[in-house]
């Protein structure tokens, strides 16, 4: 039955938004205006604009139960999603009525979206692009799940104390959370450990039962992910470990309370800290746990709903195109080939047929420490049957190997799934290749690198699974809601089609880079930008900069492949050219580094220091005179990189050429006009040749310069000795410039460059610098600088995610994109 009261509850006329706020603050918090907290004001209006997602929302997943309507669910370990409510007013068109709303009540929408925590599931790139995919999946009205783990805690808060990174709980579902949707009748039981008993029936079948120590319960929490005023609303649906059951009270009673609860704390660990510490076995176990947990549940879910549609299991294909997104998820393989012979008795080929006709995989890194192993007897103790499962699949597929290449020992060795080599151990990203139909890079580079390198021998007897789709983001959250002014900009000039077809309709821009009226309003909107995010530092950091110098950023996780100590290395080499010439003329730059290192990795902690040491030393010397800044943005996530971004006039993507898959962050800085000083590495190699290379800044050593130097013997110390300004900024390291006189802080760093130094810094290093020098040549220009910003936007549409999710959709899921047709607010 239509409820009649939907019209007047979920109107858009900035009045019934004004009544909705105040519904939700009274009857959903219990609160008067008079009494109310920012923070209730943030949910009121939250919980406003969230009623109106909710009748798309009933009516797209109501398609779900229909027909054979194919759905694509995302598999991923992270979904970095950011904040909620500015996107889904954007989406939803009705910014400027919740605006005029706010402000009737004496509020500031500003000041109200400040308010939202943002949500902690997830740490870089791999969580972002998942996010990114999530909102082209909708805005392109293609039925879709996004499953993963509802984490408690995101993996940390970074708060920087004397100079070092300190982790902090991050606590983001302490106020609650009003966008996720709790259900707890969806929900499922998970096991863990125990044995398997294998016997034949009565029919002569074969039957395995897994026999479990442990179990626990999935329950599903759902989030409502809108397009882009088109009126589909997908989910992201995360699940929530809790014991089946809760509370012992015969153990409560007998005064054992904490054997009690002792269930409860056991299951609720398993989803309670994102990405916990894997350097002890206790956290490996957890690691594990965590990926099998959100998987299980996951297909249990997709098989419900296979059932709820009343079709065979033989459809489960035609229905499900699952993508695992990295090798975090690649457990599946073995998941449904146990659901499927097990829990529903098809026979194991069928099984299998099924299983490799649905999966498809995601590789995310060149790394080979980042793809996975876990132990044979860790993955014994917790996934017994599982672990039969791979023995099982793994000697069919080798068998079948064999029979095509019978001589090449050294191949079967190299494909199979089982690692013989030493301590055994279950390689995800085999297992993940063996049971996909299709994998694929993100990169044009990264999958020619799978191709000849990482994953060359499955290139070999299998090349038609691999394709390559870039990575891409979502010009919704990156351009239209965090650089508002430029985006109006370009759809004053081009129109607005550019929004949800950015990779046809950007480069019409182009045409006006030529146009010097619009260049000053391109130049005022950059300034202005930047002077926001001035603003912010000095609210952050306390550290006053001048909008006017270049605003030269790197913000990324802290890895060493990613070369921050690069930047850091050019930066004292500047420094110690004034102190050597203090008149020296230079062109003034603002340094901004942001991103966390992971708590175990003492090196990527050690270049925080560094960093945060040069900030404290070059900000406060006279002789600098404010030509250099050195900013540590801290706890860089989603929410502050709304001004960063947009603020950049120089992004940093100088990675080791053959070691970054993609990357995105590079495709955020160049859609909002920063210009890229990079190397050869991931989608740089896509960027330069479509932005074109007299518009980048392009340094360093190709991929397979790097293979080859490192294959005739790199000696990293030959280059210290041989370059004097190189050799200069690294000795200033050692005698304790930067650290109070004591070289000794630093000297796991200065010796692994010295010394080793795996990611060749120092053979890159004067390529680095006098590209740099170019660099500060071409800001000089500020016409020029300018034109360059705008042909730079103008020609990265083809690195939005719509283009992404549509490839994926014509070459890996056989699903089909709706063209998007707006229905206005």
């Amino acid at each position: 039955m239509e409820n009649k009261s939907t019209g007047a509850r979920i109107g858009n006329t900035p009045e019934e938004i004004r009544q909705s706020i105040l519904d939700n603050m009274y009857y959903m918090q219990g609160r008067t205006p008079a009494f109310a907290l920012p923070q209730e004001w943030y949910m009121a209006v939250a919980y406003a604009v969230r009623d109106r997602l909710m009748k798309k929302w009933v009516d797209t997943l109501a398609g779900f139960a229909k027909g054979k309507t194919k759905i694509v669910g995302y598999l991923s370990a992270e979904f970095l999603e950011g904040p909620h409510l500015g996107n889904a007013m954007l989406n939803l068109g009705i910014t400027e009525e919740v605006k005029l709303a706010v402000e009737s009540l004496g509020l500031d929408l500003n000041s109200i979206l400040n308010e939202e925590e943002e949500p902690g599931l997830g740490n870089g790139g791999l969580g972002r692009l998942a996010a990114c995919f999530l909102d082209s999946l909708s805005s392109l009205s293609v039925p879709a799940v996004g499953y993963g783990i509802r984490y408690e805690y995101g993996i940390f808060d970074q708060k920087i104390e004397n100079g070092e990174q300190v982790e902090i709980t991050d606590k983001w579902l302490r106020f609650g959370n009003p966008w996720e949707i709790a259900q707890p009748h969806i929900s499922y039981k998970v096991k863990f450990g125990g044995s398997t008993h294998a016997y034949t029936d009565e029919e002569d079948n074969y039957i395995v039962k897994w026999l479990a120590k442990d179990e626990v319960r999935g329950i599903a929490y759902d989030t409502p992910v809108p397009g882009y005023k088109n009126g589909h609303i997908n989910l992201l649906r995360l699940w929530k470990s809790e014991a089946c059951e809760s509370f012992d009270f015969s153990e409560f009673n007998r005064g054992n309370f904490a054997l009690a609860v002792e269930n409860k704390i056991y299951a609720e660990t398993i989803t309670k800290v994102l990405y916990p510490n894997d350097e002890t076995e206790a956290g490996k176990k957890l690691r594990l746990m965590q990926q099998y947990f959100f998987v299980s549940c996951s297909l249990q879910d997709a098989l419900r709903i296979l059932k709820q549609r009343k079709l065979r299991l033989e459809d489960f294909p035609v229905i499900w195109a699952l993508q695992l997104n990295d090798t975090h998820p690649s457990i599946a393989v073995a998941e449904l080939m146990r659901l499927l012979v097990d829990e529903e008795n098809l026979p194991w080929n069928k099984a299998w047929e099924i299983t490799r006709n649905s999966f498809a995989y995601t590789n995310h890194t060149l790394l080979p420490e980042a793809l996975e192993k876990w132990s044979l007897p860790l993955f014994q103790s917790l996934l017994p049957r599982h672990l039969e499962i791979i023995f099982e699949l793994n000697n069919r597929f080798l068998d079948e190997v064999r029979k095509t290449h019978p001589d090449d020992p050294q191949l079967i060795r190299n494909l199979s799934v089982i690692d013989e080599t030493g301590d055994k151990f279950i390689r995800m990203a085999n297992l993940a290749a063996v049971g996909s139909h299709s994998i694929n890079g993100v990169s044009a580079l990264h999958t020619q690198l799978l191709k000849s390198d990482v994953m060359k021998d499955f290139h070999f007897i299998a090349p038609r699974k691999f394709i390559n789709i870039t990575n891409g983001v979502t010009p919704r959250r990156w351009m239209q809601l965090y650089n508002p002014e430029m985006s109006a900009l370009i759809t004053e000039a081009i129109g607005e089609k550019w929004i949800t077809h950015t990779d046809t309709e950007l480069i019409k821009l182009e045409t006006f880079a030529d146009d010097s009226s619009f260049r000053e309003k391109w130049y005022n909107i950059k300034k202005k930008n930047k002077q926001k995010l001035t603003d912010q530092i000095i609210v952050t950091t306390g550290i006053l900069t001048n909008p006017d110098t270049l605003f030269d950023i790197q913000v990324k996780r802290i890895h060493e492949y990613k070369r921050q100590h690069l930047n850091l290395l050019h930066i004292i080499t500047l420094y110690n050219k004034i102190k050597e010439n203090p008149t020296i003329d230079i062109c003034p730059r603002t340094f901004i580094f942001g991103g966390k290192a992971a708590p175990g990795y003492y090196l990527a902690k050690l270049i925080i220091k560094l960093a945060n040491k040069l900030s404290d030393i070059i900000n406060n010397d006279f002789d600098v005179a404010g030509r250099l800044k050195v900013v540590f943005y801290p706890d860089y996530n989603v929410k502050n990189s709304a001004w960063v971004y947009r603020g950049a006039d120089l992004s940093e993507q100088i990675s080791t050429a053959g070691k970054e898959a993609s990357g995105t962050g590079n495709m955020k800085f160049a859609l909002n006009g920063a210009l890229t000083i990079g190397t050869l590495d991931g989608a740089n190699v896509e960027m330069l040749e479509r932005i074109g290379a007299e518009n980048f800044f392009l340094f360093g050593l190709k991929a397979e310069e790097v293979m080859a130097l490192k294959a005739t013997g790199y000696n990293p110390y030959n280059y210290y000795q041989s370059n004097p300004e190189l050799k200069s900024a690294i000795d200033a390291i050692i005698n304790g410039v930067f650290s109070d006189g004591d070289g000794s802080i630093f000297k796991q760093l200065t010796d692994s460059l010295i010394y080793n130094d795996p990611y060749l810094v120092l053979a890159d290093y004067q390529d680095y610098m006098d590209t740099q020098q170019n660099v500060s040549k071409a800001f000089a220009d500020r016409d020029s600088w300018t034109r360059k910003s705008i042909l730079n936007v103008a020609r990265m549409g083809y690195f939005s995610s719509d283009r992404s999710i549509r490839e994926y959709c014509t070459k890996v899921w056989g699903v089909k994109a709706n063209s998007v047709k707006s229905k206005g607010k």
